[in-house]
């Protein structure tokens, strides 16, 4: 009787078994909603939180002339970012897809627009900024160990900004838990990293040590109107980032809800914590320290913690890593969203079957990358196509008005005042235009670069009507990078 009872026990447990075979075999292959409240905070957190805040003061200062009128730059950034954020709350609530403002802008502009948009991406916006922050993050990783050493070794900077890239990269490509669980750790310790700073500050305030503030609209340098533009590009970017977690909106639990609180949450801790943090920068630094400093928040640690100041080098090399980590899951959404339109090979709109991440679109920006990061010009690509990213956002959030008007029947389960939308626009425009005037040399480059763009599109994408050969080896590549990655096209519409 009791080998019945065994004998039934392990028929149950096999037929279990095979049921939850069966039931892993039939699940289609789809992007998972898997991202609450606390993953996308972290994610918009510690994407906008990178380097800007180590790097960024300089770049405001100097372009302000003073402290004082440097803190207004700080706030007025901080509202800007927070009312474009806002905008793209309503816009990623309204529109179901992933891609962020990739989508915005092909549903309103058109294909080539959105397609440019996407070369910008992968010719420099985004490639070019990991590569930039992976560079920050090795230069501070080699601070902590080699903290005297004057000209640090550049093959092993790089070598090291490389390594950091494949980890993040393979993270990615391998499983979004675990994607999402490094981004709130890496969110938590920069956090703190910027917090230790921002106490420190405020002890040496309790202490009186004021100085640096009195007469704080005094100028420090003399500056050309024509440099206004320049210091609120420097804010822009500190605060860049917000504008990627639509790009994840087919991942996201509730997003009619979580989308935008989640993004207001994250506006009011980034601009808390960036304002805070330069205070405690100017108690101890005066603006002419600061000026001369290139690395902001290792000055600042050397003055107040002396052989301790590797602390924050460390604090800022998790915080590159977290931008790059919550980038490169932004981007590979963006990838995988415009490879499923047909602007992008066609790979690119695959999952793989197993880890459910869109693993070749993650996986097609890293050698990008590597190449920026081993070549010399990825600081001047940067500089050329700094004014198209907001360009194409203030281009996106003016589609809000419009939207309005021509859709009055879809349903919108977040809408902001149209105040918002129409002062965002109106203030990143008028920043492009005197961007424009203020550095025409670098933004006539940005504008070539950025139509160049165009040729690629109507051969890659308009024309449809390819000799044989080249299709047969198109398909001929899909299958093999198919059978190299285990990935299949999407078998459950996810929006």
């Amino acid at each position: 009787m009791e080998a019945n009872v065994a004998s039934s026990s392990q028929a149950d447990n096999k037929t279990d078994a095979d049921k939850k075979t069966n039931k892993d075999e039939v699940s289609p292959v789809h992007l998972v909603r898997q991202l609450g409240m606390v993953a996308c905070i972290t994610m918009t957190v510690g994407t906008v939180i990178g380097s800007g805040i180590f790097i960024s003061p300089k770049g405001i200062l100097m372009n302000t002339g003073s402290l004082g009128a440097s803190m207004i730059v700080w706030a007025l950034c901080g509202v800007l970012a927070t009312l474009g954020a806002l905008s793209y709350g309503e816009l990623g609530t309204t529109f179901t897809k992933s891609g962020g403002d990739y989508i915005y802008l092909m549903e309103s502009f058109g294909p080539m627009v959105a397609f440019i948009r996407i070369w910008t991406y992968l010719v420099s916006v985004r490639t070019g900024s990991s590569a930039v922050v992976a560079l920050t993050a090795a230069t501070y990783l080699h601070r902590v160990f080699l903290p005297n050493c004057e000209e640090l070794p550049y093959i092993s900077v790089r070598l090291i900004a490389v390594v950091i890239l494949v980890f993040i990269f393979y993270v990615n490509c391998v499983s979004v838990p675990l994607t999402t669980h490094l981004q709130v750790i890496l969110t938590v310790a920069k956090v703190l990293g910027i917090a230790l700073i921002i106490l420190t500050g405020f002890v040496f305030i309790c202490k009186g040590q004021i100085q640096n503030f009195e007469d704080s609209f005094e100028k420090t340098i003399d500056i050309k109107w024509q440099q206004i533009p320049l210091a609120f590009y420097a804010g822009l970017f500190a605060f860049s980032g917000w504008q990627y977690t639509p790009t994840f909106a087919e991942e996201i639990v509730r997003p009619g809800r979580t989308l935008p609180l989640s993004i207001i949450i994250s506006m009011v801790i980034i601009t808390t914590v960036y304002l805070t943090a330069n205070v405690g920068y100017f108690v101890l630094l005066t603006p002419t320290q600061l000026l001369d400093s290139d690395a902001v928040a290792l000055s600042f640690a050397q003055q107040a913690f002396g052989s301790f100041s590797w602390i924050v080098s460390l604090a800022v090399v998790l915080s590159c890593i977290g931008a790059i980590n919550g980038g490169i899951f932004s981007t590979s959404r963006i990838m995988f969203v415009a490879a499923r339109e047909g602007h992008l090979p066609h790979i690119l709109s695959m999952i793989q079957i197993d880890k459910k991440t869109p693993l070749p679109a993650a996986a097609v920006i890293l050698p990008i990358t590597v190449i920026m990061v081993c070549g010399e010009s990825v600081y001047d690509l940067i500089t050329y196509l700094s004014f198209t990213r907001w360009l194409f956002v203030s281009l996106s959030v003016a589609t809000i008005p419009y939207f309005r008007w021509k859709h009055p029947e879809w349903e919108r389960p977040f809408k902001v005042p149209l105040f918002v939308p129409i002062t965002f626009t109106s203030v990143t425009l008028l920043l492009v235009v005197m961007s424009l005037y203020s550095s025409p040399r670098q933004c006539g480059i940005g504008f070539l670069i950025l139509i160049s763009g165009i040729p690629v599109y109507l051969v890659g994408v308009r024309w449809k009507n390819k000799p044989d050969w080249v299709n047969n080896a198109t398909v001929k590549m899909t299958i093999f990078f198919q059978k190299l990655f285990l990935v299949v096209k999407q078998e459950t519409k996810t929006y």
